[in-house]
Formats: C-alpha cells, sequence, structure tokens
C-alpha cells in the first residue's frame, strides 16, 4: 500500500476513532486529576479494545490510533501510548510467563506500564546510562531462580513514574562497554528497594523519579538477552517515534480545524478574518505543513511495518518534522485566536501545553538529527579511490 493513501476501512476507522474521543473518551478524561494515573480512562480504553490492539497492529495503525484520539482527547492519547511504550518490550522480547503475567492486564487496563530509560545525566545520550546491575550473590531474593543482579541508581523523567505497576528499566550489566552493556529488565513496583517521586512537571499525566536500592532482579526479569538492552530499547522507540509524530499531526489537525472555524465567522476590517490574505496565506502554511508532517509519519511507519531500510532515519525525519510542525501550527493558530486562546479551558491553551514536550521526549529534536546525519554518512559510499 502506497504510504500516501489509506484505504477506506482505515479511513472509516479513524473517523470512529475521533468520535469515540469526543464522545466516550474526553468526558472521562475530563473527571481525572492532573498529574495523576487515570485509571478509569484506561479502563474505557480497555473496554473499547484500543489497549490491545497494541500488540495486533502495524505502526501506521499505531500512528492512525494516536493520530485520532489526539484528535479529539489527547489525554487518551497520551494514556494509550505510555501503555504501549511501557508494555512493548514485554510484548517483543518478554519470556511467555512475562507476556501472561502482564499483557492481558495492560490490555483491560488493570495494569499501568511504564519505560524507565532517561536519567538525569543520560536523557538525550542513553547509552550513557548509569544505572548499576551489579551481580546478585543471594539471586534467590529477587523471587526467581539463576542468576542475580542489584540494581542501584536512579532514573528520570518518566512517564506514568511512581505510579505504574511495572517498568521496563534499563540497566548497565557489564561497566564501560557503552551501549553493548546494558540489559532491559521487567521490574513490578512492589519490589523492595524501589521508591518513586512525583515531579511537578507541565504535564497532564505523572512523570516521576525512581530511586533503586539494591532492588533485586534474576534471569526471570531479563526481557531478551543480558548485555543486549540497548537493542530493546532501539527497537522500541523505532516504533514509536513515527507514531509521537503522529500524536503530533493529530493535535495541528484540530489547531487548523480551530483555525479554519474561528477565521472563516471572525468579524475583523468589515469582512471575516480570513478574507486578509495575510491570514489566508498563514492558514494555507499551516495546512500545506500538517499534510507534509502526515505523509512523511505514514512513510516511516510504512517503512517499519514493511521492514524497509532506513527505519532509524525515517522514524527520526518523521517524529523531528512532525512535532516541530505541530510546535508551529499550535502557535500560529493561537496567534490567529488573540486572547480567547489564552483562556483556561479553550482548546488552543490545552494543545498549547501539550504541544512542547514532544520535541523532547523519547529523543529531543536535536537528537533527531543527529540521527538523521549519522544515517545518512552511513549510507553514503566513500568517494572512488578513496579509502573507507
Amino acid at each position: 500500500m502506497p504510504a500516501f493513501s489509506l484505504e477506506p476501512e482505515q479511513q472509516a476507522w479513524c473517523a470512529e476513532l475521533r468520535t469515540l474521543a469526543a464522545q466516550r473518551l474526553r468526558p472521562v478524561a475530563e473527571k481525572g486529576e492532573p498529574g495523576r494515573v487515570d485509571r478509569a480512562l484506561l479502563a474505557e480504553l480497555g473496554r473499547l479494545g484500543l489497549l490491545e490492539r497494541l500488540f495486533t497492529s502495524g505502526a501506521l495503525d499505531l500512528c492512525l490510533m494516536r493520530e485520532s484520539l489526539a484528535h479529539g482527547c489527547t489525554e487518551a492519547e497520551t494514556a494509550l501510548a505510555l501503555q504501549g511504550l511501557g508494555a512493548h518490550p514485554v510484548h517483543a522480547h518478554g519470556t511467555p510467563a512475562q507476556r501472561a503475567r502482564w499483557l492481558p492486564a495492560v490490555a483491560d487496563g488493570s495494569a499501568v506500564a511504564a519505560f524507565a530509560l532517561s536519567e538525569r545525566a543520560a536523557g538525550s545520550d542513553a547509552a550513557a546510562l548509569t544505572l548499576r546491575a551489579d551481580p546478585d550473590p543471594d539471586p534467590g531474593a529477587g523471587g526467581g531462580a539463576g542468576r542475580g543482579w542489584r540494581l542501584t541508581g536512579e532514573k528520570c523523567w518518566i512517564s506514568n513514574a511512581p505510579e505504574a505497576d511495572f517498568y521496563t528499566v534499563f540497566a548497565r550489566t557489564a561497566p564501560g562497554a557503552g551501549s553493548r552493556g546494558i540489559t532491559a529488565f521487567l521490574v513490578p513496583a512492589d519490589r523492595p528497594g524501589l521508591t518513586g517521586s512525583a515531579l511537578d512537571m507541565l504535564s497532564p499525566h505523572p512523570i516521576g523519579a525512581l530511586a533503586f536500592d539494591g532492588v533485586p532482579v534474576t534471569a526471570d526479569d531479563v526481557l531478551g538477552e543480558a548485555d543486549r538492552g540497548f537493542r530493546v530499547a532501539m527497537g522500541t522507540l523505532n516504533l514509536f517515534r513515527p507514531s509521537v509524530g503522529a500524536f503530533a499531526v493529530g493535535m495541528a489537525q484540530a489547531a487548523l480545524e480551530a483555525t479554519l472555524a474561528h477565521t472563516a465567522r471572525r468579524d475583523a476590517f468589515g469582512g471575516k478574518l480570513s478574507d486578509l490574505q495575510t491570514v489566508a496565506h498563514q492558514v494555507a502554511e499551516m495546512a500545506l505543513r500538517t499534510e507534509a508532517a502526515r505523509l512523511m509519519v505514514y512513510a516511516a511507519a510504512t517503512a517499519y511495518d514493511d521492514g524497509a531500510p532506513g527505519v532509524p532515519r525515517r522514524a527520526a525525519m518523521a517524529k523531528l518534522l512532525a512535532t516541530e510542525t505541530a510546535q508551529y501550527v499550535v502557535d500560529a493558530a493561537v496567534q490567529l485566536h488573540g486572547a480567547r486562546a489564552l483562556r483556561r479551558g479553550h482548546l488552543l491553551e490545552h494543545l498549547y501545553r501539550e504541544v512542547r514536550a514532544p520535541r523532547i521526549y523519547e529523543g529531543a529534536s536535536e537528537v533527531q538529527r543527529g540521527i538523521i546525519a549519522k544515517e545518512l554518512y552511513a549510507e553514503t559510499p566513500p568517494p572512488a579511490g578513496e579509502a573507507p
């Protein structure tokens, strides 16, 4: 299927999701407490079958879900995305026992997942993480058997912390080995030695820090292979980065539609605001950039689903373009609406707060440019007659 074309069934599904977001999910989200996990909203997402779909859909379907939900209820979109981000490593790399224990509960919304990669000094540079996994002489203390470790250190800027029920945690099992010495662990929140604290952030969902004081883990808790956890992290991010772009596109589309409606009815200078060429051209630019970002997101997701080459570069391009575009579109929409857009409760006031964070999380815009450049140079053969 060409990346720029959706089948009628997909278009109908997106329309259904936008309706569900506005009519079923938005009323639930409005009752939630900012900065806390909205378990009622997760339960509703579970009843609608959307959380289960996280584990049966490809990258393009994930993008369509996130874009469509973001159009009508950003809180529902984020709740769904965080469940997927935290649980995807379990789905993709977990043992049968790990999957049986956690994935059904994630799918029905009764268990909250979190992806614990970032640290205070290792946010953008994920390979520099310092959370230690030291060999444990008594591995049975973690409730498992065989090889064991004790986790010591901190994680920071973790979405759904400290309220999640389990964490996908990335720790250093081989000191001095860079990205080659990291292991992914599934760590239940009630594991002894694990504590967390909330951070007061510009975010409707909880973001917190985690402290690991000799937290016991065993081979039963490893996701994938020991010392190969960086692959787990990057594989997860390559899937979810285009869908971060889809989230951004959904917000941009909502801002664009609000701006079209406002400028078409707003009286100004003896006519409608839309009659002013500067305004009309601004709206055209907003639409142009939104559609370009959407197409790049769909192309990156389709490349992932098809196993095409260059997925890290495409994923980085999609996230970069879409998040930067959404920031531009929402800001332009606020400008064209004027002071009314800054009132608490206005759609654009909400989007203005929501749109900023995606340019940072799952790799800041500057990191995405670095990935793109690295991949481009890696794909470029050296000039004839020169050694590589």
